[in-house]
């Protein structure tokens, strides 16, 4: 429990303004030690603990530098090569910048926890942990978006006309607009300072309340992909009755990986949030294990280029080819040959375009995009 001077310090801030306690650098220990029930004894051993990285933090560095590496290789194969700038692969660019975000604030996330959590004021704690909600929602949100377009272009006529660019671009735009404001409501008034009562056992700065609202933010992301995915099976299936087997289950096979490894990333960070709700530290000492089950959404991002760029043939030899330019791999081709265009389009790109100007919904011959 909290003892007698920090009490009376936070007794002498709640007649302050919330916003004026943003640099007061008492408020993370009295929220940390109301929330997670620590005396000044278990502080001061949280406070002296090792500075140093532990290698299960070692290990997390790891994964969150390949993350960052292999989203910069999306970004750079689609980025160089003009065969890749349709819609689709802009969406794939998008998620990979969020995914890339998101391993770079997971790392600065690792540097700043742990005993430097009380080092800081309660603006930069809530930079730390807003910047990692915001790359976070951007790539659930990216996700969406994506499961948005194929359903677009797998059902509507003409989807990619002359307003393409503005449809593509809004639809982003509404991705990171709905991302910052997310991770940003904390910051902006909706946390608990001066109220501990409401103050989460995670995230002892931020309201319950908030946690479970962005709960069901992603939750009902995640059933919106779902339909969104289970209807284009549908249609596709539909279209492919009478073939025993179709490329419908090539669709099949992909919606399941990505719907299984989204849920399977996510689902461990969902339900310690739900129980954050819900719950005391007492009740539920899992909570002090929140970290990892953080971290196991995290790998998500790392997965994410596998499953929607590796699927793609082209971007596998974009790939090798710039390896093969950073010198990474061996090509067996001078360094100048590494930069020549693919002569084969994407099949993905070749899904999204080869129907613009049809008068029927796409359906038999883009089954097999994925």
């Amino acid at each position: 429990m909290t003892t007698g001077r920090p009490v009376a310090r936070l007794c002498q801030a709640v007649t302050m303004s919330k916003y004026s306690q943003y640099f007061n650098n008492t408020v993370i220990r009295v929220h940390y030690q109301s929330a997670k029930h620590m005396n000044d004894a278990d502080f001061r051993d949280r406070v002296d603990g090792k500075q140093s990285l532990d290698t299960l933090k070692i290990v997390f560095v790891i994964i969150c530098s390949i993350i960052i590496l292999e989203n910069l290789l999306v970004l750079i194969s689609v980025f160089r090569n003009k065969k890749f700038h349709s819609a689709m692969f802009f969406f794939i660019g998008n998620l990979a910048f969020s995914d890339l975000l998101a391993g770079s604030a997971y790392i600065a996330n690792i540097f700043l926890s742990g005993p430097m959590t009380f080092s800081l004021v309660p603006v930069q704690w809530f930079i730390r942990e807003g910047t990692a909600f915001i790359a976070l929602s951007a790539s659930v949100f990216s996700l969406l978006a994506i499961a948005i377009e194929r359903y677009i272009a797998i059902t509507k006529v003409k989807v990619y006309g002359s307003n393409k660019t503005c449809r593509m671009f809004l639809l982003i735009g509404a991705c990171w607009v709905m991302s910052i404001l997310l991770g940003g409501l904390p910051i902006i008034g909706w946390n608990c300072i001066n109220n501990l009562d409401d103050c989460s056992t995670v995230l002892p700065l931020n309201t319950r309340y908030y946690i479970r609202f962005v709960v069901t933010i992603f939750t009902i992301i995640l059933l919106s992909i779902v339909i969104l995915y289970v209807r284009i099976y549908l249609i596709v299936r539909t279209s492919q009755l009478e073939a025993t087997n179709s490329p419908a289950y090539a669709l099949l096979k992909t919606v399941t990986i990505v719907l299984g490894v989204f849920i399977i990333c996510w689902l461990p960070a969902f339900t310690i949030l739900l129980l954050d709700t819900s719950c005391t530290i007492q009740q539920c000492p899992i909570l002090n294990k929140a970290d990892i089950f953080f971290s196991i959404a995290m790998l998500n991002s790392a997965l994410n280029p596998l499953i929607y760029t590796l699927r793609s043939k082209d971007m596998r030899k974009e790939f090798l080819r710039v390896l093969c330019c950073w010198g990474l791999l061996y090509c067996g081709r001078p360094p100048h040959r590494c930069m020549v265009p693919l002569k084969s389009s994407s099949s993905m790109e070749h899904c999204t375009n080869k129907h613009e100007h049809q008068s029927t919904p796409i359906m038999q011959d883009c089954t097999t995009c994925v």
